[in-house]
């Protein structure tokens, strides 16, 4: 392979990735500006230089180059401020020129802006000076209009050439029609060149400014539409701790999921999240409904539309290309299909999920004991039966009564649960395990799917509670027969079985999703806690996917050694209700402080050296960041250190603050329960105080009414 360096126009700064061509360009020092389906990457100091920067829309890059320089003048950078997760700012100081001292006296600023389909960049020249100054700057842009999977992929494309209409400059192909100018400045245009050419004069303490703004128009209509500022589904919501980086991950968070919502183009009043930026800015089954369920306190609209838009998608017929079946909930929708580097090809409805449909079961359960409207839960039980359908049929292909799954096509994805890369699910040696795979924590799903669809059920007057009573219980007792193993710490179930109903031996975090949901007894459990608290997969950072007794152990491994904000959030909300908080606290506690490495804003993933290793965790190279069930991850650990339970159906709420020794003071606001506002406060004493619905009996706390 060639080693290439991909577009540096503007000579002004290193390119933002060195790359061989075909290999997945890094992310770690891309800074991102976002409005989803709209997203912008860029070099810290501003410029979009190469690898995978780009303003995107709608999964096509529509800038591959935008960079600002002045002629002949070293521009270095000082700072950027991430504002908000749609609103960046960048200064940058112009050396030798003005000066008449060692200090800098001219600078630039720029103002990055993202909306749905528009890039907005402010730029202001400022002189500081006692002299006059002139200078020629120079805006360089390209574009080459390539998808998303292209970018990801590390595939080389060229530039399209540029046009002049109208004082812009504008690319055109296949529909899509990208359009930059500038505010003022009367710009010298060299399309060519893709430049924008500006001559400024600026006398002592006087200021150049002019906006850029880049638009798009396409022929093809989005597949999923932004949401509007004022739509968003939740209230504001609001924390002031002990731990000023609690505060910060939290404020954050709820800033960068705010705009990764999407709508449904068939009912916009529905909104879900898209998975993540860069690569997932669109509908992920999975990762959809785990992200809305961990913000179910916040209030149930935004896994009522979760719900709705995943269930007018649930498989009606049998297809091995797409991995469709009835009653099955996708795994991703995309504009086109995807070829991807392990070899799959997937198309752009894709269903290649075995935990995504009883994940929908268990948010719609949750969602209605928080308090979604009971018509709107009656609605959706018909798509709950079809899902349960699934597990029992398809899920369970070969009747023994464990949930299973298998790549039919050999075009799709090899693994098919969360851990979903071809190498994750492994022996204790390092050899792969073979398909059909069974894994722990999907039995773990089905088993709480079952029981909370049966409740479903039996709350609304329809048949079959028994039935799906009696299906867990098989599955627990299949489950205890078939997945404990043993090593010289102890019992714990193996990560899978493989095609012969092997155990494979592999010790990973995926204890933490079976804690809490009826799957195991009280001994079973106590066993998996000592293990999440142990050395092998608590990093001090969070839980590793992979023990480091592992001979596959890789603290850059995607999902075998590496550590996953939602992962171990999971964990934690599951201990918690296993009822041992003082493990979940130490969990909580490593990702709060890996949060502060990260500036509030938690990666999809980063690298699993621990605590022990390195003072701040180290970026997994090709993470995505923001991520919506990374992000989300903050609400979830919040509502397990309160121990917050509800049950609305019931009239009952239940706050248990176990797991929250050292974050008092606490004030939470913002939060909903059955439609009405919900606040939370932890004095100094550990006292907690709660105003909720009056409707509510407040178990574990003082109740204030808050009508």
């Amino acid at each position: 392979m060639n080693t290439v360096v991909q577009g540096n126009p503007a000579g002004q700064q290193p390119p933002g990735d060195v790359v061989a061509e075909g290999l997945q360009p890094f992310l770690h020092d891309v800074c991102t500006t976002l409005y989803a389906p709209s997203l912008v990457l860029s070099r810290p100091a501003g410029d979009i230089a190469g690898g995978a920067d780009g303003f995107f829309h709608g999964d096509r890059r529509l800038l591959s180059v935008l960079s600002v320089r002045a002629e002949g003048v070293p521009v270095l950078s000082v700072s950027n401020t991430l504002a908000a997760a749609d609103r960046t700012a960048f200064r940058s100081v112009l050396r030798g020129i003005g000066e008449h001292t060692a200090d800098p006296a001219v600078t630039l600023h720029r103002v990055r802006t993202v909306e749905p389909g528009v890039l907005r960049e402010e730029l202001e020249i400022a002189n500081a000076g006692v002299r006059e100054i002139r200078l020629e700057v120079v805006v360089g842009a390209a574009s080459d209009l390539v998808s998303m999977n292209d970018v990801k992929s590390g595939r080389r494309s060229d530039p399209l050439p540029a046009g002049v209409d109208d004082g812009a400059l504008v690319w055109r192909e296949d529909g899509i029609a990208v359009r930059l100018h500038a505010s003022s400045g009367s710009p010298r245009i060299d399309a060519d060149a893709g430049e924008l050419r500006f001559e400024v004069a600026l006398a002592a303490r006087e200021s150049w400014r002019t906006t850029l703004e880049c638009t798009v128009t396409d022929d093809e209509p989005l597949r999923f539409p932004a949401v509007a500022r004022d739509a968003v589904p939740w209230s504001p919501a609001g924390l002031r701790s002990a731990d000023h980086r609690m505060d910060h991950f939290f404020a954050r968070s709820v800033g960068d999921l705010e705009r990764l919502l999407l709508s449904d183009p068939e009912h916009p009043e529905d909104q879900f999240l898209a998975a993540g930026s860069p690569w997932f800015l669109t509908l992920f089954g999975r990762d959809s409904l785990w992200a809305a369920r961990m913000l179910l306190p916040l209030g149930s609209d935004l896994a009522a539309g979760t719900l709705r838009t995943l269930a007018r998608r649930q498989g009606t017929t049998t297809d091995a290309r797409t991995d469709e079946q009835p009653g099955k909930i996708l795994h991703e929708v995309r504009r086109e299909g995807q070829r991807l580097n392990e070899g799959a090809s997937l198309p752009p409805v894709y269903y290649g999920t075995v935990d995504a449909t009883p994940l929908w079961v268990i948010l719609l359960h949750d969602a209605w004991r928080w308090g979604m409207d009971p018509e709107q839960v009656r609605d959706l039980l018909p798509h709950a039966e079809a899902a349960l359908e699934w597990l029992a049929t398809y899920g369970d292909a070969d009747g023994d009564g464990l949930l299973e799954y298998i790549d039919v096509s050999g075009l799709g994805l090899a693994n098919q649960g969360w851990k979903d890369s071809g190498d994750s699910i492994r022996w204790r040696d390092g050899r792969l395990a073979e398909a059909p795979i069974s894994l722990c924590e999907v039995q773990a799903y089905g088993y709480e799917a079952a029981m909370g669809g049966a409740a479903l059920l039996r709350a609304f007057g329809r048949p079959g509670a028994e039935r799906w009573e009696a299906w867990a219980d098989r599955l627990k007792r299949r489950f205890r027969e078939s997945f404990w193993v043993e090593d010289e710490t102890g019992r714990y179930p193996a990560v899978a079985l493989d095609a012969a109903k092997r155990p494979v031996d592999s010790v990973t975090s995926g204890f933490g999703h079976l804690l809490g949901t009826g799957l195991l007894d009280e001994e079973e459990s106590a066993l998996l806690a000592a293990r999440l608290a142990g050395p092998e997969l608590n990093s001090g950072f969070g839980l590793r996917t992979l023990s480091t007794e592992s001979t596959g152990f890789n603290p850059f491994g995607y999902h075998i050694g590496s550590i996953w904000p939602h992962d171990t959030a999971i964990a934690v909300h599951g201990l918690v209700r296993a009822g041992f908080p003082a493990e979940a606290a130490s969990l909580a506690d490593g990702l709060v402080a890996a949060s502060a490495a990260f500036d509030g804003r938690l990666p999809e993933l980063f690298a699993g050296h621990g605590s022990a290793a390195d003072s701040v965790p180290a970026p997994y190279p090709a993470s995505c960041r923001p991520q919506a069930w990374s992000a989300a991850s903050a609400v979830a650990l919040l509502t397990a250190a309160l121990g917050l339970e509800a049950d609305v159906p019931a009239g009952t709420l239940r706050v248990s603050p176990g797991a929250a020794d050292g974050i008092g003071p606490l004030r939470l606001t913002g939060l909903r329960v059955g439609g009405a506002p919900l606040a939370v406060e932890v004095d100094t004493t550990g006292r907690v105080r709660v105003e909720a619905p009056d409707t509510l009996m407040v178990h574990g706390a003082w109740a204030a009414s808050s009508k």
